[in-house]
């Protein structure tokens, strides 16, 4: 049944947004306190870490809007030459200014979340046609948001709730404003995480979508790691503040050369992946993030055992060299189980997350045999799965194993992508397809770099909606194959 935007997918947005204000609003407000105070290095460093971040992710946003929107206009107008006279160039031109008034005031995030606000009520509003393009252009400004606040997350307020418990933990004291500083940043952080993994998993053909209980309960099972792992971190740079830098960086490097090892595959090109994965990387200190397609459960495992033992071993040493001045022995005995439970809640939560609520179903029930992540069965020729009926998606990744094609073969092709007027001729073992527009890649199937893969979404996106916008069935997706009648259920995919 197709999918339809609904009122809770407009509440979620708009908690996320809130969330958004609260942990931005607490930083700086905290940050004029100490300057008023005269704590400059506190107020600096606390600055810092709202400032930089917000720039890298505001460059990166307006760098997708420039990417989009001049693929937009080729597709539209034909040339650039010739959409830029007339009353069209004038709109191009306002659209251009006032988007880099939005980044330059940092308010790309906000708008790309008023976005989403926007478009999901059109595709409640208009004809049911229009309905399932507004749809699916909600959904993928979604998946842009969900990633660029994730990196920002993680580049403010990770390092931001480190600071400030560190604060805490010298003061002996927790002042309100600290306290309501580090527990947006918390909360942004377990929220950002469940709510990128929900997107993901809504956005894509190949993967079952999550409920609104599985997200909450993966806000809980963050919100807890984290909070176990941050306090573990705060108490141990109260003492050992040089030993604490040498710490996150050997973990920082030893988890970014783990992640490039398992070879992953987002980005336009192999530096850029590279980059990627050393941001994921900084996700690695504090929390697990799965980034590779296939089962994650041992990998997960290995991770929480490092961590775990991370944790207890910082907190030891926490307590064996603490000021005894300013922190009694009951008090210090109160942090350290405070860090073993909420570690202890986190791992709670992320069992019944993966036992019960998992959109694949439980972990260890009988129909998925213990395995996470579960392939759908290929349709049967002549059913009703071969009609062409879905909406839009993103196409599946590739692994390491399926990148490498015949001597030739990547060298062989004209055009990456072609657009056919109407559907090819089936062969006799096929029951006939919905006529339609068909996109005709010429690469066979995961026989092209991974870091390709995403080049051709992007560029996808935009046909993808365009064709879907104008024509009354369903754009399909059609890859190079040999000829062989059943290779072209295989490299055949509705979109």
């Amino acid at each position: 049944p197709a999918r339809r935007y609904r009122l809770r997918d407009g509440c979620w947005v708009l908690c996320a947004l809130l969330v958004c204000f609260a942990d931005g609003a607490s930083d700086l407000w905290l940050a004029a306190q100490y300057y008023v105070r005269g704590q400059r290095w506190w107020f600096g460093l606390t600055l810092l870490f709202v400032l930089l971040p917000s720039l890298v992710v505001q460059l990166l946003s307006f760098r997708w809007f420039v990417y989009d929107f001049a693929v937009s206009t080729k597709d539209s107008a034909g040339s650039t030459k010739d959409s830029a006279r007339g009353p069209r160039g004038c709109c191009r031109l306002c659209v251009w200014v006032l988007q880099g008034l939005i980044h330059l005031l940092q308010l790309g995030q906000v708008w790309r979340y008023l976005r989403t606000l926007y478009l999901g009520l059109q595709s409640r509003w208009q004809a049911e046609h229009r309905r399932r393009h507004f749809y699916w252009r909600m959904m993928f400004e979604s998946a842009d948001i969900s990633m660029l606040r994730l990196l920002e997350t993680f580049l403010k307020s990770a390092p931001q709730l480190v600071l400030q418990l560190s604060i805490m933990v010298q003061q002996n004291s927790i002042e309100p404003l600290q306290g309501l500083s580090a527990s947006a940043s918390l909360l942004s952080l377990a929220w950002m995480i469940a709510s990128y993994q929900k997107v993901l998993r809504d956005s894509r053909e190949d993967k079952m979508p999550m409920s609104y209980k599985g997200a909450v309960v993966q806000i809980l099972w963050h919100l807890f790691t984290i909070a176990a792992r941050a306090i573990a971190f705060a108490l141990f740079a109260s003492v050992f503040q040089l030993y604490f830098g040498i710490f996150i960086v050997t973990h920082w490097c030893i988890m970014t050369f783990w992640i490039i090892q398992g070879e992953t595959d987002f980005c336009m090109s192999k530096w850029e992946e590279i980059i990627y994965n050393m941001v994921v990387g900084i996700i690695y200190i504090f929390c697990w993030f799965n980034v590779k397609e296939g089962r994650s459960r041992y990998r997960m495992c290995i991770y929480y055992i490092i961590t775990l033992s991370e944790n207890a071993a910082l907190t030891v040493l926490w307590f064996l060299y603490y000021d005894r001045k300013t922190t009694s022995d009951f008090n210090a005995l109160i942090l350290v189980c405070v860090v073993s439970s909420s570690f202890a809640l986190g791992i709670f939560f992320m069992f019944i997350y993966y036992c019960l609520l998992h959109p694949n179903g439980p972990m260890f029930g009988p129909h998925t045999g213990g395995c996470i992540f579960r392939q759908r069965p290929p349709p049967v020729p002549g059913s009703p799965a071969d009609v062409v009926t879905s909406p839009p998606r993103s196409l599946p990744r590739t692994t390491g194993g399926e990148r490498d094609g015949a001597p030739g073969e990547r060298d062989s092709c004209v055009p990456v992508f072609q657009v056919r007027p109407c559907a090819p001729p089936a062969p006799a073992a096929h029951a006939p397809r919905t006529e339609g527009p068909v996109i005709r890649i010429d690469l066979p199937r995961k026989k092209y770099p991974a870091w390709d893969a995403h080049f051709i979404d992007r560029r996808l996106r935009k046909t993808i909606l365009a064709l879907e916008y104008a024509s009354p069935t369903t754009p399909r997706l059609q890859y190079r194959t040999a000829g062989a009648p059943q290779e072209v259920l295989e490299y055949e995919t509705t979109v």
